[in-house]
């Protein structure tokens, strides 16, 4: 599941940016990445986004720390998007995401197979970890 805990907006509150930071709101380095990820929706796909590697292991230390803290069993509220394989294509989660709406303000549960055989697996699951 993608869980707004890690940006620091797990209670969905939404501003003037697609990642929910409003106005007044201090600078979160997750909000930082995000934007960079979001930064090539519109480009060709296959267009490279420069993350850097602190960038990268702070990523996966939070998501490391939130997974750890979860329980086995999940309880999850409706409603909720039900979404396979992404194999690493990251143009089809943006397009997912433009579609049935940006975390947190909707929720997705995915299956598995995030970064197999996509050519820009590393922004795929980047983008899962931020949310």
């Amino acid at each position: 599941m993608v869980d707004a805990s890690l940006n620091g907006d797990a209670n969905g509150a939404s501003g003037a940016s697609s990642n929910g930071r409003g106005p007044g709101d201090s600078i979160d380095p997750i909000n930082v990445i995000i934007d960079k990820l979001q930064n090539v929706r519109g480009a060709r796909p296959g267009k490279q986004v420069d993350l850097t590697e602190p960038e990268i292991k702070m990523l996966c230390l939070r998501g490391r720390d939130l997974l750890i803290g979860q329980p086995m069993l999940l309880e999850l509220e409706a409603p909720i998007k039900v979404c396979g394989d992404i194999h690493g294509q990251y143009y089809d989660l943006l397009r997912l995401f433009e579609y049935g709406g940006f975390p947190p303000e909707s929720n997705y549960i995915f299956l598995g197979d995030y970064v197999d055989r996509g050519k820009q697996s590393l922004e795929t699951i980047c983008l899962l970890l931020a949310y």
